[in-house]
C-alpha cells in the first residue's frame, strides 16, 4: 500500500510541476533557480560543517 502511495505522490508532482511549466514558465524559472540555490546553500553549509570536523570541531 505504502509503495502505491509513493507512486500517486511521484505522479501528482510530475503532473504539477509540468503544469506549471506549460501554464507560467518565468515562474517555473524561478522555481528551479530558489532549488538551486537552496542545493548550493546546503552543500556550502555540509563542506563547512565537514571543514569544521577536520579541524577538530573547534
Amino acid at each position: 500500500m505504502a509503495v502505491n502511495a509513493k507512486k500517486i505522490a511521484v505522479y501528482a508532482l510530475v503532473v504539477f510541476a509540468l503544469y506549471v511549466i506549460i501554464t507560467d514558465p518565468e515562474t517555473a524559472t524561478d522555481y528551479v533557480l530558489v532549488a538551486f540555490q537552496g542545493i548550493s546553500d546546503a552543500a556550502g553549509a555540509l563542506g563547512d560543517f565537514a571543514t569544521w570536523v577536520a579541524r577538530g570541531g573547534k
